[in-house]
């Protein structure tokens, strides 16, 4: 994920003659500078993604729309706080907000398509209006506040009417911006998409969407420093990520010399009727380390879905078959050989190779050390939202 070179693009613009002289780009720059909340990088992504498409005239609804579907799987899927949270647990960013309020009234999943999400907002847009309204209370205008460089200190920013005033002014007379507001109040104000910037945009959409994204990554993992992989959890991952294939192969050995017990049921795993799963799910650690997988009964698997497996008794069951895995790998050749196998894809935490599959390591060693490295991760999906289920 690339930022956005600024430089170079104004270069081209010299060279090219396009936009020569009509773009202040270092403006541009600092339209994500310095923000209180995670919308505006929405707000600003928004903007692009609609230019992109040729529209030159909208709304702040339409934009805010946008928004909401943009960030709908990172909040959904993996509870994703777009601005942390206040010191009494609430959430602080309203677009967060907006989301999880159509989330409670439309029951849609988290893979939802833009569609379906659209189609939602337009069906419950009485209830949702308090909130995609307080989305416009501040974040269209300061966005264009990096344009305002040399006379900051002249902006109105407790009234909406002066600050509109004031951007049609600073358009007119100072620089071109690449947007302009109408009069039209709350969420039916216009939004005036100047040519120039159009063509600018569209012609760097890539490069522009691939800054926004870095600036956003890095915002979101402030708010988030216990989440680990974020910056693939802001869009729905292609299913070929997953590298399960080593570690069934390896579990399949097991299988033909030793009974497993299913960490769930406590009954035994039938081989053609298992699947290798996460104890902590995979839309929180975004891995397919070993030390988290586990055969588990096909049918639980969908049941179990994201949520988190209640720690105790399951931790308990859960060590002992790692153990057990862990005690033919270091007594069966063939077995070893498939563990080897697994080094690619899901053998990276350096404790995992150095410390839990190390030779020599007795039950309770081993246990200890499983517990020592997972329960922290267990503990932040927990505090991040993730729900706890119990099968029984």
């Amino acid at each position: 994920m690339a930022e956005f070179d600024f430089e170079k693009v104004g270069y081209s613009l010299k060279i090219d003659g396009k936009y020569h002289n009509t773009l202040d780009i270092e403006g541009f720059s600092h339209m994500m500078k310095d923000p209180s909340y995670c919308y505006k990088f929405y707000w600003l992504e928004a903007i692009v993604q609609l230019i992109s498409e040729g529209i030159s005239e909208t709304t702040f609804d339409t934009v805010i729309n946008e928004m909401i579907c943009n960030a709908w799987y990172s909040v959904r899927e993996f509870h994703i706080h777009l601005s942390g949270m206040m010191a009494d647990g609430h959430v602080r960013d309203g677009l967060e907000r907006a989301v999880l309020t159509l989330s409670e009234l439309s029951n849609l999943p988290a893979n939802a398509s833009k569609v379906e999400i659209k189609n939602a907002i337009k069906e419950h847009d009485k209830e949702l209006k308090s909130a995609k309204e307080q989305l416009t209370n501040m974040v269209p205008y300061r966005a264009l506040a990096g344009f305002f460089v040399n006379d900051k200190s002249a902006v109105d920013w407790n009234s909406i009417r002066r600050m509109v005033a004031y951007i049609q002014m600073i358009n007119r007379d100072v620089v071109l911006l690449p947007y302009t507001l109408g009069e039209s109040s709350k969420l039916k104000r216009e939004i005036y998409f100047h040519p120039a910037w159009m063509e600018m945009i569209q012609d760097n959409t890539v490069s522009i969407l691939g800054w926004i994204q870095y600036e956003k990554v890095k915002w979101l993992q402030n708010n988030n420093p216990e989440v680990p992989g974020l910056v693939y959890k802001l869009v729905p991952m292609d299913e070929k990520m997953r590298k399960l294939n080593n570690v069934r192969k390896l579990w399949e050995c097991i299988f033909d010399i030793s009974e497993v017990k299913d960490v769930f049921t406590g009954e035994m795993v039938e081989p053609k009727k298992y699947d290798v799963d996460h104890f902590i799910p995979w839309s929180f650690v975004m891995n397919d380390e070993l030390w988290n997988l586990m055969p588990m009964d096909s049918s639980l698997n969908s049941v179990k879905s994201n949520r988190l497996p209640k720690w105790d008794p399951y931790f308990k069951s859960f060590a002992e078959n790692q153990y057990l895995l862990y005690g033919y790998i270091h007594k069966n050749e063939v077995i070893h050989k498939r563990y080897e196998a697994c080094y690619r894809d899901n053998l990276h935490s350096i404790w995992a190779g150095q410390e839990l599959y190390r030779k020599g390591n007795t039950q309770e060693e081993f246990y200890n050390i499983l517990q020592k490295n997972m329960q922290p991760v267990y503990d932040s999906a927990r505090r991040q939202g993730y729900e706890i289920w119990n099968r029984g």
